[in-house]
Parts: structure tokens; sequence; C-alpha cells
């Protein structure tokens, strides 16, 4: 999918405490995202400090809004995660 037939475009920003666990939400993302997917793309960039920044770009409002809430779904899911493994003894 190129940049021009993707009028849909979003930008989610994670900032964590630990960039060990921004590089570690990284890495379980980043299979997803290189995947081609036929209505929908989305690009992960490593930002300043421990943030984490999602671009997604997506031909129409169906597409965006399936990959809206699937990648906020797995954040979330990979948040609690690393949140549940830390105050584990």
């Amino acid at each position: 999918m190129n940049e021009a037939s993707s009028p849909w475009s979003a930008s989610v920003r994670i900032r964590v405490d630990d960039p060990t666990v921004r590089d570690w939400l990284a890495e379980a993302l980043s299979p997803e995202a290189s995947r081609e997917v036929p209505r929908a793309h989305a690009q992960l960039h490593r930002g300043e400090g421990a943030s984490l920044e999602l671009r997604i770009t997506a031909r129409d409002s169906g597409a965006m809004r399936a990959a809206l809430n699937t990648y906020l779904g797995w954040i979330h899911l990979s948040l609690a995660t690393a949140q549940a493994a830390r105050q584990s003894p």
C-alpha cells in the first residue's frame, strides 16, 4: 500500500518509565507492524527517552478503526504483561 492511497493516518505515542520496557514493547509489536495488510500499514519508531510511536496509515475509516483497535489492544495486553512480570517475586 502506498502513501498516496492512504488518506487516513494516526499516530499513537506510548511513554513508559523504562527504556527496557519500551524496547520489549517494540519487539512484541514489530512482527505485526512489518506484516503486509491490504488496507492498512503500521510503522514503529523508538522515540526519545522511553517513548515508542506507532504510525498507522489506512485506505478507509473501517481499516483505520480495525487497525487502531487491534494495536491498542496489543499495547494494553503487552504493558499489562510487563507490569505483572515486574510484580512477580
